[in-house]
């Protein structure tokens, strides 16, 4: 086994199934960072390998030649197995290995995508087969494999099973039913899983409470972040998350220092929000990449996200004016004894991320 050359911080993204299901049997292709599964990270609990106190067993997996780490899953696999669900009217089956592809060591500052292959034997009759996983082994994303353009992809969360997916037929999803769960998905992105953006909008919101700033402020960040999100998510832009995410960062921080010193004008606030909008887009552009949205469906998927995206940002503000706004905003202390404290704390934030995303 290779030694690791030090502690690195590798963000794990969803696991990636795809599903293909004939009328005797269910084969499922998984593409995931293993070492977190091997290492026994609660990837409920946390994205970064860092602030996972199994850090060190991670590490050592990750620097594990192919083959040793392939034998280490063979080993693992009954452990696995046990929180893979394959589902069928009810009855949960067992997989059976099949095998794993494990890339070279390459670059360690990298989380590694291996390809694990396991299958299950159908019980006879035409009921559906639904997949998932345990919560502790994070989000997953399922897609049917050679079933057309219409074929099933969700996003789970929290241990949920797929849609039920239909045996050696097309399943198919309504255009109607991608709309309504993108924006389910776009809305979770912000709350409460995006508290990046959570503080981003609460720093437009500390700006004023007048109804025309916020009104200029909310549009233009739309504006900017449906641009780039559908530029990114169409691949015709291309920015690493090791820049975009420090930039969102520190887009956060130069909000809330604006609301302290209070040396922005409306029109050049609004320019500065258009652009950090399109930073954010490009955030926002990973999800639906680990999602992988159909191409017959972008469309669709892409207003419907957005939407989501505006429900999650109004609910911020709405839920802050509730908390502050209506009961003090009148007051003569509120800048000066909440508006003001509240960005700052804003601004603290955003340059403790700045710092942790580029250097940590």
């Amino acid at each position: 086994m290779s030694v690791a050359p030090g502690a690195q911080s590798h963000e794990i993204d969803p696991g990636i199934s795809d599903v293909a299901v004939s009328a005797e049997e269910v084969v499922i292709e998984l593409r995931m960072a293993v070492e977190s599964i091997l290492a026994d990270i609660d990837l409920s609990e946390v994205t970064e390998t860092t602030e996972a106190p199994e850090e060190g067993a991670y590490d050592r997996f990750r620097a594990m030649e192919p083959q040793a780490l392939a034998e280490e899953m063979r080993a693992f696999w009954p452990q696995m197995a046990d929180n893979l669900m394959i589902v069928v009217d009810g009855q949960r089956l067992t997989p059976e290995f099949v095998g794993i592809e494990v890339p070279e060591v390459g670059n360690f500052d990298l989380a590694r995508t291996s390809t694990l292959t396991f299958r299950a034997d159908l019980p006879e009759g035409d009921a559906p087969v639904q997949f998932g996983w345990a919560e502790e082994y994070g989000e997953l994303v399922v897609r049917q494999a050679d079933a057309g353009e219409d074929a099933y992809a969700g996003f789970l969360a929290g241990g949920e099973l797929s849609e039920p997916l239909p045996r050696g037929e097309i399943a198919t999803e309504g255009a109607g039913a991608v709309f309504l769960r993108y924006i389910v998905v776009g809305f979770e992105h912000i709350v409460p899983k995006g508290l990046d953006h959570i503080l981003f909008v609460l720093g437009l919101f500390f700006f004023s409470l007048q109804l025309r700033p916020i009104l200029f402020q909310v549009t233009a960040f739309t504006l900017a972040h449906t641009i780039t999100l559908a530029l990114a998510s169409l691949e015709i832009i291309s920015v690493p998350a090791s820049v975009v995410e420090p930039l969102i960062a520190l887009s956060i921080v130069y909000v809330g220092v604006e609301n302290v010193l209070g040396f922005g004008s409306l029109r050049s606030r609004t320019a500065l929000v258009f652009a950090f909008g399109l930073l954010h887009g490009l955030g926002f552009a990973s999800v639906l990449g680990d999602v992988g949205i159909d191409p017959t469906r972008f469309i669709t998927a892409l207003v419907g996200f957005n939407i989501g995206v505006e429900f999650g940002q109004l609910a911020v503000i709405f839920a802050a004016f509730l908390l502050v706004g209506y009961w003090f905003g009148r007051k003569g202390w509120y800048r000066a004894r909440i508006a003001v404290p509240a960005s700052l704390f804003i601004a603290l934030i955003g340059a403790w991320w700045s710092v942790e995303r580029v250097f940590l």
